[in-house]
């Protein structure tokens, strides 16, 4: 029996999981093809001068257990025969810590009705939510038709706009009633005031922890795995048994043409960044992590003007992170670095979005622990003013906002660095909402499979974006020419509660 060849298009947490599938479960050989120099797509992380920057954050945690096995299998966790002190090779178990920056207050998040958030809101606003949330607990918006309706029939209109509007604005650049309510309805899931107060006795009564926390929602989690030198270890690892098992990983590819033959993909052609050489690569099974935009501008067949139109409007949010190196924090409680992972920045008046602080996911992302290294992210459409802005000047509009609101002393900042990430979120607005026309053109593709968070145009975690190829392998092994589940991943119960 001839060996199959796969041809993978991007070095993702789904390209790679998918790459690795095949190679322990089937006889087919993998060839990953990834545009640049790094593996792990977005969840990649990019080492300045010994300190380490993640793109994003990547908390490691599923509600799948199939995934935290498939993890820890590739990178133990930290115990007696894995000390971090002693080897690379090892998995982190971090507690979790997030918090909103508004009115230049910490406040918990998800926001908790705590004495200690009423104090900091005040009584009359905080009378305001609650009245507000009743309002919208009695008569809700029906049909949600967007994001706004989506946070309002949870948490009130006015808990809306005090905690979760700016925010959300300035990830996508575009109002909360022009976003459809899926994405809420994916990121969010079960998250409300009354799953948050339910959390809230949970903890009180049982003080035991379990790394799977299966029973509560994502947004709630306490503790999560990271690697040591942060997600992009993870893939690297990954790439490096997929080359070792047979695969190849080949960086600097560019795919350009896919090209189709009636119901099936038979080959791509790819150019070299460096070289400009044109290669066309054939195979037998094809999995795209690139953006659907891309696969249709570059799909060789006889596409709908339809299919065409929807895939042009599709839109993507990108992304920047500027890091610092400071001698110090301005923010600190009890004298010492406040200790969350990510504080997102309500404050209205500064266009940063998000703060890393990278010592507290893993010190060892940090070259001198005496410092502090922090991500800023800001949220920006590609060619935008912000997107095309030099990098100092981008260095310096960080300093002065962060300085601005309180956060750090501009004579603290000792160095810097700029990262942009194209492509980092898809949208769920512009053409989105026809999405399932185009979805059902290239599932006719039979050797095709849609995975990842650019190839599917969803915001998945990663834990989604590798359950997605998973469940494409399962289905080349079982000979299930249907995509349906892996549609039905991150939205289906099922998936979330993986037996």
């Amino acid at each position: 029996m001839l060996e199959k060849t796969a041809l993978i298009i991007g070095a993702g947490p789904a390209g790679l999981t998918a790459a690795y599938e095949l190679l322990t479960r089937t006889s087919c050989r993998p060839i990953v093809l990834e545009k640049s120099t790094y593996m792990g797509g977005i969840a990649r992380t990019v080492n300045y001068k010994g300190n380490r920057i993640d793109i994003g954050g990547h908390r490691f945690f599923s509600k799948s257990e199939r995934v935290m096995e498939w993890w820890l299998k590739v990178l133990p966790l930290e115990g007696s025969e894995a000390n971090p002190d002693q080897t690379d090779a090892v998995m982190l178990a971090r507690r979790r810590r997030s918090r909103i920056y508004f009115l230049r207050r910490f406040f918990e998040y998800p926001i908790r009705l705590s004495w200690d958030t009423i104090r900091k809101l005040g009584l009359r606003r905080t009378a305001r939510i609650g009245l507000s949330y009743a309002r919208a607990a009695l008569f809700p918006i029906r049909p949600e038709r967007s994001l706004e309706d989506f946070f309002i029939n949870r948490f009130g209109r006015e808990l809306y706009q005090t905690f979760f509007r700016d925010y959300t604005e300035k990830v996508w650049g575009v109002p909360c009633n022009r976003i459809s309510a899926e994405w809420g309805a994916q990121r969010v899931k079960g998250l409300s005031i009354l799953e948050a107060l339910r959390h809230l006795v949970r903890q009180a009564v049982n003080r035991k922890e379990d790394l799977a926390q299966k029973d509560i929602e994502t947004s709630l989690i306490s503790r999560f795995l990271y690697p040591k030198y942060g997600p992009g270890q993870m893939w690297e690892e990954v790439a490096r048994r997929v080359t070792q098992l047979g695969g190849e990983v080949l960086t600097g590819w560019e795919v350009q043409r896919l090209h189709a033959s009636g119901n099936r993909i038979t080959a791509l052609t790819a150019v070299h960044a460096e070289s400009g050489e044109i290669k066309r690569f054939e195979g037998d099974l094809f999995f795209s992590s690139m953006a659907v935009r891309d696969l249709v501008r570059g799909l060789e067949a006889d596409v709908p003007e339809e299919v065409r139109r929807i895939s042009e409007g599709l839109v993507y949010r990108d992304f920047i992170t500027v890091g610092l190196l400071l001698n110090k924090l301005k923010a600190q409680e009890n004298g010492r670095l406040v200790p969350d992972n990510w504080i997102y920045i309500q404050e209205p008046e500064v266009q940063v979005g998000r703060l890393q602080i990278f010592n507290n996911w893993s010190p060892y992302l940090v070259a001198d622990r005496s410092k502090v290294w922090i991500g800023l992210e800001y949220f920006c459409f590609q060619g935008d003013r912000l997107w095309n802005m030099p990098d100092q000047e981008l260095v310096q509009l960080g300093i002065r906002e962060l300085e601005r609101i309180g956060l750090i002393d501009a004579a603290e900042v000792v160095d810097s660095t700029v990262i942009r990430m194209e492509k980092a979120y898809p949208a769920y607005f512009g053409s989105y909402s026809q999405f399932d026309r185009l979805r059902d053109y290239l599932d006719q593709f039979e050797n095709l499979y849609l995975v990842g968070r650019n190839g599917m145009h969803r915001y998945n975690n990663q834990d989604h974006s590798m359950l997605a190829a998973m469940v494409a392998v399962d289905n080349i092994l079982a000979g299930v020419t249907s995509k349906a589940n892996l549609w039905a991943v991150n939205t289906e119960e099922e998936y979330h509660e993986e037996n």
